[in-house]
């Protein structure tokens, strides 16, 4: 039913992948000598070509994630050119772009000689379109009342001279003609060659610019031999630290995320704050010319293609319609959001002065944000985690998500890349419907951060059998040792409920396309909002009551303790929305227009941050030379998208605040109908609009922060 992980032979899958390819290849020329195409001899049976390779390729980007070494790094830099040379090839074949669109101009022109001949109306023409998904022929007869669509099926139209598309198909060949324009299709050999070359360096920009901050954020170690420097450290975080060296008991803290985190945020001597936050934001400098090269390359490729810009360029995919909507849409949350930040800035620095710190630095802000916190709502971190142990998460977390998704997760017995790693297979109704594999504990070897990978989509092939999805989770969380179980901080809780949201957008999936189900052919900018809608449950207190237990007492945490943490939720949270706007306003205007220089880069930078920040960071701080999410994570000129999908699942968490019930079942599974289980097979503010019956609001969004009233 599903395949294992398995890279028995990972050494030869460049061989392997080669051999791959020019099957595909071979597979597709066969698709195209066919004389009369169709959907369902063509378009179908592409996409599982498609499909087949991108199963076998996942698995060697994903290993080079999660088992970084010299080999995965080798390997993955002789695939990546193969990948871009194919993709590329692909992208720009004329034949298969003319085959899309000569089944897009055969469906239309069929729709419009069976609207005239039977007079549909509009509602009529999609009743009908949606019933062919169902249906495969139809009889002679018609019937009298045909526009009406409550008054007919299918069956009442002649069907056998006709070659419509569904819905669902209609999506698959307009997103593949549109993807073709931008691939390059339709421009001259020389463009088309230029955009290879420029696919390909990209590729290697990206794996570089990744290896680069990997490579830096392994190399540094902070050691500590004074006990006060670290006496605030949490005890669980302290015991991962510590180490024995010469008969002294020593303390090593990294710039993997928790071991960063917990000294940041608890470190006593601020001169080490300082030492792990520059070695943290000055990470990798050798980036700076991978960006420039990045934005010549991406810039360059938008002007071939027809843009002005790569921001046009990208926004061509998403929700967003132009440029200046998003950058209208930014300046208005930081607008709406700065005077809360200013304030709460201030309460930060009048906690700082107890300890006769006049001018707060950004080394400074975590580690008194933390007090303040701690002193307006009684939030110790410590106290917390021994309630968010691993395993009581996870059992406790699929029993909320059964309670209201009626969804299982059984653990299987299934080989992983690594021991740690834990295999559930999801059954719906007694039913195995999908697989999953969640990686949640930092370790050296592994890339830093949270995300979700799919690896195999929901979809009926061409033999009419359908294929099950399998997707990855992928965490830092706290490691475990001999001695401590992995204990998580509500922010783990909260990221775990945040990339489940997305694997679970993907295992749902109930459309029988694969190019649209899932996550496929979801626009960039509203794929968060799966994600972030069921973070919004990790603060409520029933659903947390359901795991949060003492590991070693199995006593549940009490209500007062859950008020604190839900009370404390929202702090801060216009300071955190000013951060997120600088990030994505410096993504996206990096993008308008051409920046050649380092210097112009970090010029651009210091204006968005002195447009809508708040404390400024020291000249050192090159956070850009870490912005994997838009250097390397697919993110470029879309970092905005968090806060764009945000907007909407603010506004439809608000429909379970409103029915007074966080486990209202029937919102629930008309949420999970409507919007996982119809993935990218309709346009997201559509399946909105299915959901809420109105359009997003920016106003909830700023309710559920505790920005506005």
């Amino acid at each position: 039913m599903f395949k294992e992980f398995c890279l028995d032979n990972f050494e030869e899958s460049k061989k392997s992948l080669e051999e791959k390819i020019k099957k595909s290849r071979a597979n597709i020329n066969n698709l195209l000598n066919i004389e009369d195409k169709t959907y369902s001899n063509f378009a179908k049976p592409y996409q599982e070509i498609a499909e087949n390779l991108s199963e076998f390729i996942t698995p060697i980007f994903h290993i080079d994630s999660v088992k970084n070494s010299k080999t995965t790094q080798r390997i993955q830099e002789e695939c990546i050119p193969l990948i871009s040379e194919y993709e590329t090839n692909i992208s720009q074949d004329e034949n298969v772009y003319s085959a899309f669109k000569d089944i897009q101009s055969n469906h239309n022109r069929e729709l419009s000689d069976i609207q005239g001949k039977y007079s549909l109306n509009e509602e009529g023409c999609r009743i009908l379109l949606e019933n062919i998904a169902r249906c495969n022929r139809v009889k002679d007869s018609v019937g009298d009342n045909i526009d009406d669509p409550n008054s007919y099926t299918l069956n009442d139209i002649q069907y056998n001279d006709y070659r419509l598309l569904n819905n669902t198909q209609i999506k698959v060949v307009e997103n593949e003609i549109r993807d073709f324009k931008l691939g390059g299709c339709g421009l001259n050999d020389v463009k088309k060659n230029r955009l290879k070359e420029l696919n390909l360096e990209l590729s290697e920009l990206s794996h570089k610019f990744s290896q680069n901050l990997l490579d830096s954020t392994n190399e540094f170690e902070m050691i500590i031999e004074d006990f006060e420097d670290v006496k605030e450290i949490p005890q669980s975080d302290l015991e991962i630290a510590k180490f024995e060296e010469d008969k002294k008991t020593k303390y090593k803290f990294t710039l993997q995320m928790p071991s960063y985190l917990s000294y940041i945020t608890y470190g006593t001597n601020r001169a080490k704050r300082e030492e792990i936050y520059k070695a943290y934001c000055t990470r990798a400098p050798n980036n700076s010319d991978i960006i420039n090269k990045i934005l010549s390359c991406k810039n360059e490729k938008s002007i071939i293609l027809g843009f002005d810009n790569y921001a046009q360029y990208s926004i061509e995919t998403k929700m967003a319609k132009n440029e200046n909507d998003v950058v209208s849409f930014l300046e208005e949350l930081a607008l709406k959001a700065k005077d809360g930040a200013l304030n709460e800035l201030e309460e930060v620095r009048q906690i700082a002065k107890n300890d006769n710190i006049g001018d707060l630095k950004s080394f400074d802000l975590a580690y008194y944000s933390e007090k303040l916190k701690k002193a307006k709502y009684d939030i110790d971190a410590e106290y917390y985690r021994p309630y968010f142990e691993q395993d009581s998460v996870l059992t406790g977390f699929f029993e909320f998500l059964y309670k209201i998704f009626n969804i299982k997760f059984v653990k299987k017995d299934v080989k992983a890349w690594d021991e740690k790693a834990k295999v559930y297979d999801i059954l719906e109704n007694d039913k195995t419907i999908a697989r999953i594999f969640i990686d949640l504990e930092s370790r050296k070897e592994k890339r830093g951060g949270a995300w979700m990978n799919n690896w195999h989509t929901h979809y009926v092939n061409s033999n009419n059998e359908e294929l099950l999805p399998t997707a990855y989770i992928v965490c830092s969380f706290p490691p475990s040792t001999k001695n401590t179980p992995s204990l998580f901080r509500h922010d783990d809780v909260v990221t775990l409920f945040h990339e489940m949201g997305h694997a679970l957008h993907h295992l749902l999936s109930k459309v029988d396309e694969p190019f649209v189900s899932g996550i496929s052919g979801v626009a960039w900018d509203v794929v968060e909002f799966p994600s972030q809608f069921l973070e919004y449950f990790a603060y409520d207190k029933e659903v947390l009551k359901i795991f949060a237990k003492h590991h070693e007492t199995g006593e549940v945490l009490d209500d007062e303790a859950i008020d604190r943490l839900i009370k404390a939720k929202n702090f801060q949270s216009s300071l955190s929305l000013v951060r997120q706007v600088e990030f994505s306003l410096f993504d996206f205007k990096l993008y308008q227009e051409l920046y050649q220089t380092e210097d112009e880069v970090q010029s651009l930078l210091n204006e968005v941050r002195e447009q809508v920040s708040v404390i400024k960071p020291p000249k050192y701080n090159k956070f850009q030379n870490g912005f994997a999410h838009i250097f390397s994570g697919g993110y470029s000129a879309g970092y905005y998208s968090y806060k764009w999908a945000e907007v909407l699942s603010a506004d439809a968490f608000y429909m379970f605040i409103d029915s007074g019930n966080i486990f209202n079942k029937n919102l629930a599974l008309k949420y999970k109908k409507t919007i996982l289980e119809q993935g990218g097979s309709k346009n997201m503010d559509e399946l909105f609009l299915d959901l809420t019956n109105r359009k997003p609001s920016v106003d909830s969004l700023l309710k559920i922060d505790g920005i506005i009233s």
